[in-house]
């Protein structure tokens, strides 16, 4: 609490010089002619006694230390409001259980591998709302856009394989995905949609055309990711996500390992840098509260002790 603690107004430390050398110089002199008797009222063991003196120079320190004012620079940040909108568009079918993307471990699935480097991204882009939008046969958002990245991240790593079916609904999810931004009034949104395989037939219920349409009208830029093999029946539908690209004013990526997935993401954050910072404030944060309450709290008891014990 007391850490980086300043005094705003140090040089009235100086003033204690004065009561140090008033202790010396100015000692009370006390006339019988004014007041007659008044030795009798003297106790020479109560002007000596230690705890007065205490009590004095306590009463006396704190209440200089109130005068030199004790602050602290309380600094905070507001939340970013400006950002970009992002949809993260991440496919959860049965595919994504394929081994060896990651040949550093090739144990993990390719849904693990997209999870890791995806919170990777999400904690990174600090200054953006985001959402998170699952696919499979068929499509949800997972979580609504938010500025937590903490729970967002969360959030991914308890995304399972299948969750949402184990077929392809991919131009589902992309209207999702707008659906995600729809009620965004950013002037920046985008949509980072990651696929390993072609949109199932009889299983998207929306065409192709139709959802880049969406995703066009609400202004909303797709960068589309295809992982592993762009050919065979067992890779991802190449031609469809370079339109989607092209047509929304996004990128088209190809991956075919883990490497190249996570450069894929730090290429995307290089396009699309926030120009948004976090405002920060900072205000002075006053203690000498607690000195002026220790010095009055002192000054008391030695007045109260004085006029007790009989002294003047």
């Amino acid at each position: 609490m007391f850490n980086s603690i300043y005094f705003e107004y140090p040089i009235f430390g100086l003033i204690i010089l004065l009561f140090i050398v008033c202790e010396k110089f100015c000692k009370m002199r006390l006339s019988s002619i004014y007041f007659p008797h008044a030795s009798k009222f003297m106790n020479s063991s109560i002007s000596n006694s230690k705890l007065l003196f205490l009590l004095k120079w306590l009463a006396i320190v704190m209440l200089i230390f109130a005068i030199m004012s004790p602050v602290k620079d309380e600094t905070y940040e507001l939340k970013p409001k400006n950002g970009h909108e992002i949809a993260m568009i991440l496919d959860a079918s049965q595919s994504m259980q394929a081994r060896g993307f990651d040949s550093s471990n090739i144990n993990l699935t390719r849904f693990d591998v997209v999870k890791e480097i995806v919170s990777d991204f999400i904690i990174k882009r600090k200054n953006d709302n985001i959402g998170l939008v699952v696919f499979g046969t068929y499509s949800f958002i997972a979580s609504p856009l938010t500025y937590d990245k903490h729970i967002l991240s969360r959030i991914v790593s308890q995304l399972q394989i299948g969750m949402a079916g184990k077929y392809t609904a991919l131009y589902e999810s992309l209207a999702q995905g707008v659906n995600l931004l729809k009620m965004s009034k950013s002037k920046s949104k985008i949509a980072i949609l990651l696929t390993d395989g072609y949109s199932t037939p009889n299983v998207d219920k929306i065409p192709l055309d139709v959802a880049i349409d969406m995703a066009k009208k609400e202004g909303i830029k797709v960068y589309p990711i295809g992982i592993g093999s762009p050919r065979g029946e067992d890779g991802y539908n190449a031609p469809v996500l370079l339109k989607i690209a092209k047509e929304t004013g996004g990128v088209a990526f190809g991956a075919s390992s883990a490497t190249e997935l996570a450069s894929i993401y730090k290429k995307i954050d290089a396009l699309e840098k926030s120009k948004i910072k976090n405002e920060s404030f900072s205000y002075l944060k006053y203690y000498y509260i607690y000195p002026l309450f220790v010095g009055f709290l002192a000054l008391i008891f030695y007045v109260f002790l004085r006029n007790k014990r009989g002294d003047n």
